[in-house]
């Protein structure tokens, strides 16, 4: 691999000069604020809100990468981790010219983010086992070939990939990586994130949204080369991640003990509820998962979709995607939303055979 990271960027990147908003400017301890046309009364909510939060958000940083064991400089914070996907569009990619390769059944983000900025696509759909085609990948790969998408464990199958298939995708392309890590915390497989300086073409995302319980806040992580973090930096709004939600994120890193446990409790669960899905007659397959969710190839599956929404229950019919014909995503629940579940799969079972 021959990864030259000035090379991939956009022309109109490199030579872009950021937004130097006043806490850029300003560093250390102040009593008086008069840079940056705050309303200095406060608000109506709280007197706290009236002052600009930091851009670079250094304190949850700091958090993370105590918790990571990774160098502050090599994390990203974004609104969601659907501002990581938009902004590596943005910093690499030429509208109109270069492409970027997925590999479906994966998170429709990766596509939608494409068309928005006018990139195409290429598709590497997964095997029927839901592992990467090498081959078929390494066949779509040209000069202007960007990035490649790779979800593990993957959304909607919940499958981890193979690593040593990431690993060969990660040695043979000159381009950048993007492994979306968004569940990773309910697999076996470890991160990427310790191979950082083993792959400079290498970008880890992962997210507060699940295993953190925070999708509210929407506050999404990106880890790469410090070279490539300055130029998402660069390109990204100055205040992308607002005041509170850097407070909460700040208290929820406080309390890793307490995500573990939930990690144990929802993986524990989810074993459970496949072991149930495995029993019901209606169920053709329960696919291996990593993730906080299951997918389950079931007879009918728009049926019983809808079935389910007049008892109030709301899962995902995958049916139309890839790979996943008559199958709906089932996201684990607390114990008692799974017993509901289990039990609306049985009154409806019993209708269809009386």
């Amino acid at each position: 691999m021959n990864f030259n990271l000035n090379k991939l960027l956009r022309e109109n990147i490199k030579k872009l000069s950021p937004y130097s908003s006043a806490r850029d400017e300003f560093s250390g301890e102040a009593k008086v604020f008069l840079d940056a046309n705050e309303n200095s009364l406060g608000s109506p909510l709280t007197k706290w809100y009236n002052r600009y939060p930091d851009p670079h958000q250094h304190a949850v940083k700091d958090a993370i990468s105590k918790i990571k064991g990774i160098a502050s400089e090599h994390i990203f914070l974004g609104n969601g981790s659907d501002e990581c996907i938009d902004l590596l569009y943005r910093c690499f990619c030429e509208p109109k010219r270069d492409n970027v390769i997925i590999c479906p059944p994966t998170y429709g983000m990766y596509e939608v983010s494409a068309n928005v900025n006018d990139v195409e696509i290429r598709k590497a759909p997964l095997l029927e086992h839901f592992q990467l085609d090498l081959i078929h990948l390494e066949n779509l790969v040209d000069a202007n070939t960007k990035l490649i998408w790779i979800c593990s464990p993957n959304n909607p199958t919940g499958n981890s990939l193979n690593r040593e298939d990431i690993e060969s995708v990660l040695n043979n392309f000159s381009g950048i990586v993007v492994i979306d890590e968004a569940y990773i915390n309910f697999a076996k497989q470890k991160s990427f994130i310790q191979e950082l300086t083993e792959y400079p073409n290498l970008v880890v995302m992962q997210t507060f949204s699940k295993a953190w319980g925070l999708a509210a806040l929407r506050l999404g992580m990106a880890f790469a080369s410090s070279e490539i973090i300055s130029v998402m930096n660069k390109v990204k709004p100055p205040y992308n991640i607002n005041q509170a939600t850097q407070e909460f994120a700040l208290k929820a890193l406080e309390e890793v003990g307490q995500v573990n446990d939930m990690i144990k409790e929802l993986v524990s669960m989810r074993d459970a509820l496949m072991d149930v899905f495995e029993q019901i007659p209606i169920v053709e397959k329960v696919y291996p998962s990593d993730a906080n969710f299951i997918l389950v190839k079931i007879k009918d599956a728009r049926k019983i979709y809808e079935y389910l929404l007049t008892k109030g229950i709301v899962v995902r019919d995958r049916s139309n995607v890839k790979l996943c014909d008559n199958c709906l995503r089932i996201t684990i629940g607390t114990e008692q939303e799974n017993t509901l579940l289990v039990d609306a799969l049985a009154e409806y079972i019993s209708q269809e055979t009386t």
